[in-house]
């Protein structure tokens, strides 16, 4: 028998854990989902594995490459559990995690009412080392060893074994450093170790710090979690099976070589939803598009445009900024768990804390108490009164118990409070999506809303109301569109130098010489992954800003030699961007001096995507399965509703609301007013009936 050629693609969640399996000589695409396991992961881990692969015909012995989306350093960051880290940093700036960036979070606008959180690492557990470099590598004074391995012997001596490591200006000559880790080897050789100039090589040592201690925080969980999967999947297997993690970039990783790039992981469940909803909508047409990715505890959001999701280096998980590039997603407290309360005032309040997956929503019958969304969309009928195919029953009758207490607490009708809970979750999403749009010079109008997760579609069609949006399109499958998009995702490591110099001063040959170093180790990287160097593609972009600005734009380094004219290119995009962002820009003013301040390259080793198949176009009506009484409007009431089984559905199927379109892992309600269209590739595309 032939030796078949099958990627999967995981996706661990806080309830379930989502396969999905494509054979690379058929195109075959297998999904599945299997309850997570949170005391070890890698159990549910492996049980998808042999869930799909059963599914599917096939054996270990075909899989060829398994990719993972984990939220492993993501939720250890939102908890706060971090455990003892140590800092080393220059002689003399042992305050500048205290001092910070000296701003007080929005929202706050006197200061008198902040209070500054807890440091990633306390002033006690902060040391410097003698030793200086200038601003272009030069050493003012040398390294101190002998204070370096004072130091190195205090950590030891406090049991301290996590340090991270930023001396001023590593980003230009990362002597220092690399010496430091040297001495902590031989002093201190059970520490974990990351240094700045290997996690994020640009100047601002505040965020140059951050990041480089984030990375270490989160590296010792990681790589055990990264570590115990590849070695379950190698006894398993009974051999080496190439195994990769996705990270925040939009790219993939082999395990090996991501335990020592933990940070690179912080948004790697988001980033896979993002891509594979790109790669969706762009198939089925649409260029510019807004992906919404709503789970139980949260909704995240982002901006694709032409089949690429927007990157940022601005970014941040929970209190710790980190300075890395990431996919630009947004995440909002509103999901199927988010719990319904009241405020001191008396008023309605949505999230963001949530019921989780246990004890969950009242309707889970595992315990939960508190009225969540999901038992707002049950008491409607806007779910059916089970989930999975039935696999999951709910209670329709406590929820309903539930909400009506509730409504009686606010003295409304308990068609009023349901519906209004679902309104407020809504408007929560609305105003995330609004983050990724207008906050960023872009008209939410222009954007085709993509939906997915297993509670990303029930509100759609308020969205459409509240953002003025004129087509959602919801994929099949939508709660396996993350699985999905890991098998979607490209190698990809990206590097950056620091060049702070005026466009005017630029030297095309100097600046030709540093992006060909950032290219070599790119290229290096994508070797160690097994890519041949005619495989080998590098993509290549630049920090740009006017002279006084404190923040920079990023836009794309044409192609080929770098010249005068490419770099006068450069310039050009950088005006219409700062443009598009800002609503104005100094392109006819001389005065304004434009400045170049990092330079960027990702190396990317591309990998076979999966074929979007097309949906069948069988012409016999479909049949219904069903009706029930739905409330898509409080003072309107129940109305009688008829229930379709999506994948009865064929192309070019129009049915018009009010309908409820139902799936083994999602459902979507088509309120009055509104029109469901089938695409040619079984996406379901909603328009307002008198678009």
């Amino acid at each position: 028998m032939t030796a078949r050629r099958m990627r999967i693609g995981i996706d661990t969640g806080g309830t379930f854990t989502d396969v999905v399996a494509f054979d690379e000589d058929s195109g075959a695409v297998v999904t599945t989902k299997t309850p997570s396991t949170p005391g070890n992961p890698a159990d549910g881990f492996l049980a998808g594995i042999d869930k799909v692969l059963d599914l599917a015909g096939a054996s270990f012995d075909d899989v060829v490459a398994v990719s993972h989306g984990t939220t492993v350093a993501t939720n250890q960051l939102l908890e706060g559990k971090v455990d003892a880290l140590g800092f080393i940093t220059t002689e003399g700036y042992e305050a500048m995690l205290e001092i910070a960036r000296q701003s007080v979070p929005d929202g706050y606008g006197n200061s008198y009412f902040w209070v500054k959180p807890d440091r990633i690492v306390p002033r006690d557990l902060v040391k410097g080392v003698g030793g200086r470099l200038d601003h272009t590598g030069a050493e003012i004074r040398p390294f101190d060893e002998d204070g370096a391995r004072t130091v190195a012997r205090w950590f030891k001596q406090q049991g301290i074994d996590t340090l991270g490591v930023c001396f001023l200006h590593a980003y230009a000559n990362p002597a220092h450093e690399e010496r430091m880790r040297e001495i902590l080897l031989e002093e201190h050789p059970e520490a974990v170790v990351s240094i700045s100039s290997e996690v994020l090589r640009e100047y601002r040592e505040y965020e140059r710090s951050m990041t480089t201690l984030v990375d270490a925080a989160v590296k010792p969980k990681l790589s055990r979690y990264v570590n115990n999967i590849k070695d379950r999947l190698a006894s398993q297997s009974g051999r080496t099976i190439p195994f990769y993690v996705m990270k925040s970039n939009g790219g993939v990783l082999s395990a090996d070589e991501v335990v020592h790039q933990p940070i690179t992981t912080v948004l790697s469940g988001p980033a896979a939803g993002a891509l594979g909803a790109a790669l969706i909508a762009k198939v089925a047409g649409f260029d510019k598009v807004l992906t919404s990715d709503g789970g139980g505890t949260s909704t995240d959001v982002s901006v694709v445009i032409d089949g690429e999701p927007t990157l940022t280096t601005e970014g941040s998980v929970g209190v710790y900024p980190s300075k890395i590039p990431m996919i630009d997603v947004v995440t909002v407290g509103a999901g199927g768990g988010s719990i319904a309360w009241l405020s001191p005032e008396g008023t309605l309040k949505v999230g963001p804390h949530s019921a989780g997956a246990d004890p969950g929503p009242i309707c889970y019958r595992k315990g939960g108490t508190e009225v969540t969304i999901t038992d707002a969309h049950v008491f409607l009928g806007r779910i059916p009164p089970h989930l999975l195919g039935g696999e999951i029953p709910l209670d329709v009758d406590a929820a309903s118990a539930a909400i009506r207490e509730l409504a009686a607490k606010l003295e409304i009708t308990p068609e009023a409070c349901a519906t209004g809970i679902l309104e407020i979750s809504a408007w929560n999403q609305a105003n995330a999506l609004r983050q990724v749009t207008v906050k960023r010079g872009l008209d939410v109008r222009d954007f085709t809303l993509t939906t997915f997760g297993g509670s990303g579609s029930l509100l759609l069609c308020r969205l459409m109301d509240v953002l003025g949006v004129p087509t959602v399109l919801v994929p099949p499958n939508p709660g396996n569109v993350s699985a999905f998009g890991l098998l979607t995702v490209d190698v990809k490591n990206d590097y950056v130098q620091t060049h702070v110099a005026l466009h005017e001063d630029l030297d095309p040959t100097s600046l030709q010489a540093e992006y060909d170093v950032l290219a070599e180790r790119a290229a290096a990287a994508l070797a160690k992954e097994g890519f041949a160097p005619e495989q080998h593609v590098f993509v290549r972009t630049a920090d740009v800003r006017y002279f006084g600005q404190a923040f920079e734009v990023r836009v794309g380094v044409p192609d080929g030699p770098i010249t005068a004219e490419s770099l006068q290119t450069v310039a050009d995009r950088f005006h219409a961007e700062h443009h598009t962002l800002y609503g104005y820009d100094f392109a006819q003013d001389p005065t304004q001096q434009v400045e170049v301040v990092n330079l960027r390259v990702s190396g990317v080793g591309p990998i076979k995507r999966p074929e979007i198949p097309k949906a069948s176009s069988d012409q016999s009506a479909p049949q219904q399965t069903g009706s029930r009484q739905v409330c898509f409007d409080a003072e309107d009431g129940y109305v009688d509703t008829p229930v379709y089984w999506r994948t009865d559905l064929p192309a070019g199927q129009v049915l018009t609301g009010p309908v409820i379109i139902e799936e083994f892992g999602s459902t979507v309600p088509i309120h009055p007013g509104f029109t469901a269209r089938v695409d040619d590739y079984a996406n379901i595309v909603v328009t307002r009936s008198d678009a």
